[in-house]
């Protein structure tokens, strides 16, 4: 019997507001409609409000709450929207610790034994104790994805930026061989593409890990994207365990 190919995960770095330019939210939305397409499940930081839920609802009205995968800190639960609060938080964690219900459960994971919440509007949620936790299990899902599984980014800020630069240097050390895109809609990212070509030209980054981050102006090219992607070849071919 052949094998069944792995359904592809595709992690969503984006903002967890929605901006002034609508164009964002709107991107949101056509890139859930893409990701239902091709049968992509969205691991995403867990945010209900802004581009973070947008694409999130909008994906699990199309392909059903198994679809999309939120990964967010305890600290953050007790600030995010749509959450109730920081009891309910903490009664949720003494449900899971003593066996609750069965979508309230403790995840056989060795990263991560965190809360899973049960299905909403917005997926699976699992809490973690730490962004770094956070950013290792979201990586480990999408490394355990099958093809045109990987990383896109959309409009976002600080928090946004950090993510997709630590996934592009995790890239360049080898630690993974996702492909990383830029959704650069009306220019967002024009300023970060810009200062990998200059850092390029002042030789910090070499010419072939320049093209790790992969620039897309419209959600139709995304697909094909994460599907033809091919590693840098200046990839540090170096051994990390079990990163």
């Amino acid at each position: 019997m052949a094998s069944e190919i792995k359904q592809p995960v595709v992690c969503v770095f984006c903002g967890s507001v929605s901006g002034n330019d609508p164009a964002h939210l709107e991107v949101a939305r056509a890139l859930a409609h893409e990701f239902h397409k091709h049968n992509i499940r969205l691991v995403y930081g867990g945010g209900t409000s802004g581009l973070m839920g947008e694409i999130a609802r909008t994906l699990v009205r199309l392909s059903g709450p198994e679809s999309v995968h939120g990964v967010i800190p305890r600290a953050l639960i007790r600030i995010e929207p749509g959450y109730d609060n920081a009891q309910k938080a903490q009664e949720q964690e003494h449900k899971t610790m003593s066996h609750g219900k069965d979508a309230e459960r403790v995840l056989n994971d060795p990263i991560s034994k965190a809360a899973l919440l049960q299905e909403s509007e917005y997926g699976m949620t699992t809490i973690t104790a730490d962004m770094h936790t956070r950013k290792r299990l979201m990586a480990t899902k999408v490394m355990e994805g099958g093809p045109g599984s990987g990383f896109v980014t959309l409009a976002g800020g600080f928090g946004t930026i950090e993510e997709v630069m630590e996934m592009t240097t995790w890239n360049q050390l080898g630690i993974h061989r996702r492909p990383i895109i830029l959704m650069n809609v009306n220019g967002y990212w024009d300023g970060l593409l810009a200062w990998v070509k200059n850092a390029v030209e002042k030789g910090y980054i070499g010419p072939a890990n320049s093209q790790i981050l992969v620039e897309a102006k419209d959600v139709t090219e995304v697909w094909g994207k994460l599907l033809g992607y091919n590693s840098s070849c200046g990839q540090m071919q170096l051994n990390w365990g079990d990163e």
